[in-house]
């Protein structure tokens, strides 16, 4: 009889792609922080909002790490990662032309509904990769969508800070700072942070996206959805938020994976369904669930 593992594999079979990329360029940010763009069509080609690669970092290192993909352009797609641990430090001495080896892209993508086209964007630390990607995406799509970007860093944010020109009525006007990508894709984009920059909230991103959301409207309230990525404790706060505003939410997961494929289940997380509760698999399963569903340790 066909087990479930067989069931996802063959699902996910013709979907996932091994390729050796070309670094066709790396940034360095401070906090050891690095974007990295690398050439691989096929991934590229089929990448999604929320999806990962599982990325060999050096020759000598047999166990692969996921990084969310953040960009997705043509036969591209662009990392971002800070360097915690032996395998990305080795990665962020990668040089443009060297290759580096890919498998992807993995995992099941966000999923915006069109019904609530204002989108809350949440994204803490390596969780602002993904909310990057949702926004290109909605750039893109013929859908009208009218997105809000909410970042969050206690070490320098991965990008130059600079002043905004979107309006954001709803905040002081000194808290202007925004990422220049989001801000050049005419994205609003707010920055949190305990930490001090200037021109950034003081506070969590859960306190800035509370205090947007203070300002709408029933009415306005039933077009919003929550989408977020970050540390875990990060993801239940914003869990909460959504859920006293009554909002539908999806959240990216973050856990330490082996084989990123769904063999191994070393990334299970426990997951609510109408069956009870159920070890489900960020890799495969995930990595974006309904916030709702997710039983919080």
């Amino acid at each position: 009889m066909t087990t479930a593992a067989q069931k996802q594999a063959q699902r996910n079979r013709g979907t996932i792609f091994v390729e050796d990329g070309e670094v066709l360029s790396v940034q360095a940010f401070p906090g050891e922080q690095f974007v990295m763009r690398i050439r691989v069509p096929k991934c590229a080609a089929a990448a999604t909002p929320g999806s990962f690669v599982h990325v060999r970092c050096d020759e000598t290192l047999p166990m692969r790490r996921p990084l969310s993909i953040m960009r997705a352009n043509d036969d591209w797609i662009e990392i971002l990662y800070k360097t915690h641990g032996h395998g990305l430090e080795l990665l962020a001495r990668k040089a443009p032309g060297e290759t580096v080896s890919s498998m992807g892209p993995i995992g099941q993508p966000f999923k915006p509904s069109p019904e609530r086209p204002n989108t809350l964007l949440i994204g803490g630390g390596v969780g602002i990769p993904p909310m990057v990607f949702v926004a290109d995406w909605m750039r893109k799509d013929a859908h009208e969508w009218t997105p809000l970007a909410i970042l969050g860093s206690e070490i320098p944010f991965p990008f130059d800070l600079v002043p905004s020109t979107l309006e954001t009525p709803w905040l002081e006007k000194s808290t202007n700072r925004t990422m220049p990508l989001l801000e050049s894709w005419g994205v609003p984009t707010r920055l949190a942070t305990l930490s001090g920059f200037d021109g950034c909230f003081a506070g969590y991103v859960t306190d800035l996206a509370d205090r947007w959301l203070t300002t709408l409207s029933d009415t306005e309230l039933a077009r919003t959805e929550v989408l977020a990525c970050g540390p875990t404790p990060m993801l239940k706060a914003v869990a909460d938020l959504a859920a006293r505003y009554k909002l539908p939410c999806q959240v990216s997961l973050e856990e330490y994976m082996a084989c990123a494929v769904g063999g191994c289940a070393g990334c299970a997380v426990r997951i609510a369904t109408p069956e009870g509760d159920a070890m489900k698999r960020v890799c495969v399963d995930g990595p974006v669930f309904d916030a709702a569903t997710v039983v919080w340790q």
